[in-house]
C-alpha cells in the first residue's frame, strides 16, 4: 500500500484514515493551510507520513507564492510531538524552493526504501515462528508505505519468520482495530485484535515473543514518545522478560531534545475519549486525554530498530 499520499498537478490527495476501514474518502490539500489541517485532523498521522505531508504541503506553499516562512509555522503548529513534522519542513527549507516539488517526492519513495531496510534488520531479530505484539498503527498508512512496526511484521510475515501478530486496539482513536488489522486483513497476515487491556494476559500466559512499536520522536538519550499505551507495555514487557524494539527511521531521532521529559506532548479533544463516530458513552466528567507517552530508554530491552541496523539504548552518541 504506498498509494494513500498523492501528488499531482492539481495538489494533494490524502486517503482519510478517520474513515478507514468502513469507507475509503480522500481530502484534496491545495495549500499549506489546508495541508496543515489535514494534519491537525487526523486526515493522515503517523510520524513518517506526517514528515511526508509536510515536505508536499512547502511544495504547494511555493506553487501558490504563499509567504514560505508562515507556510512552514502554520504546518509546524499542526502537531506538536512528532519531530518528522519539523524535520521536512527545515529540510525542505534549506532547498530552493523551485525544486520542492520533485524533492517532496524524492522524499516519499525514500521513505519507502527506508521503512524496507527497517522491516529488514527487524524480521532478522525475530525468532522463527515469532508472534509480536504492536500498538496504535506503524504501517503503510503511517508512512510513505511498507511500515516501520507494521513494517517488520509484514517482513518477518514475507520471510516465513512470522506466526501471528496481535494488535491491541488503541484507544481511544483506535487506531490498532480500525488500521492495522486493516493493513494485516488486506494483506493476509494473521491477526488477532485484542483490547488494549487484554496485552498483559496475553504476556502472563506466554503468548508473545516480541512487542514491536513505531514512535513518533526519540530524544537524544533514547527516551521514546509514542501513542499513549506504549508505556505501559514497555512496563509488561519488561516484567515478564519479552524483548521490547522501536522500529524508527533516522528522521524521528532528535538529537536537538534531551530526554523525554523535554518531549511536547499533544493533548487532544475531550470528545475523542467520550465516545466515537457520533455516539457518545461516558459520562460528563472531565477528560484528560494526551495522545502520546513517554517510554524511557531503559524499558526498550531489545533496542531500536532503523534502516541502518538495531541499536541498543541508551545511546545518546549513537542518536547525535
Amino acid at each position: 500500500m504506498q498509494d494513500h499520499i498523492r501528488f499531482d498537478e492539481e495538489g494533494l490527495h490524502l486517503l482519510d484514515q478517520r474513515h478507514v476501514p468502513a469507507t475509503l474518502e480522500w481530502v484534496h490539500c491545495t495549500d499549506a493551510a489546508t495541508t496543515a489541517a489535514a494534519i491537525r485532523d487526523m486526515v493522515i498521522r503517523g510520524a513518517p507520513a506526517i514528515g511526508i505531508t509536510a515536505a508536499y504541503g512547502m511544495a504547494l506553499a511555493a506553487r501558490c507564492e504563499e509567504d514560505l516562512d508562515a507556510a512552514a509555522r502554520t504546518l509546524l503548529a499542526a502537531r506538536p510531538t512528532a519531530v518528522n513534522l519539523r524535520w521536512a519542513v527545515e529540510h525542505m527549507q534549506r532547498l530552493p524552493k523551485a525544486s520542492w516539488d520533485q524533492e517532496a517526492r524524492d522524499l516519499h519513495q525514500e521513505d519507502i526504501r527506508i521503512n524496507k531496510a527497517i522491516g529488514a534488520h527487524g524480521a532478522s531479530l525475530l525468532p522463527k515462528g515469532a508472534t509480536v505484539y504492536t500498538h496504535c498503527n506503524a504501517g503503510a498508512l503511517a508512512t510513505g508505505g511498507w511500515g516501520t512496526a507494521l513494517g517488520v511484521v509484514r517482513s518477518a510475515w514475507s520471510s516465513g519468520r512470522l506466526a501471528h501478530v496481535f494488535a491491541g486496539e488503541t484507544r481511544p482513536y483506535l487506531q490498532g482495530a480500525r488500521l492495522t488489522a486493516w493493513e494485516c486483513e488486506q494483506e493476509g497476515i494473521p491477526c488477532t485484535l485484542v483490547t488494549d487491556s487484554t496485552a498483559a494476559s496475553l504476556m502472563a500466559a506466554g503468548r508473545v515473543d516480541a512487542v514491536v512499536v513505531g514512535a513518533d520522536r526519540v530524544a537524544a538519550n533514547g527516551d521514546v514518545a509514542n501513542k499513549i499505551g506504549t508505556l505501559g507495555l514497555a512496563v509488561l514487557a519488561s516484567h515478564y522478560g519479552i524483548p521490547f524494539y522501536v522500529a524508527v527511521p533516522h528522521s524521528t531521532l532528535d538529537s536537538r531534545t534531551p530526554c523525554g521529559a523535554d518531549i511536547p506532548i499533544e493533548e487532544r479533544d475531550p470528545a475523542e475519549v467520550r465516545g466515537y463516530g457520533g455516539t457518545r458513552w461516558a459520562a460528563n466528567v472531565e477528560v484528560f486525554n494526551p495522545a502520546f507517552d513517554v517510554t524511557p530508554a531503559e524499558l526498550v530491552t531489545g533496542g531500536w530498530i532503523t534502516e541502518q541496523g538495531p541499536w541498543h539504548p541508551p545511546r545518546e552518541e549513537a542518536v547525535r
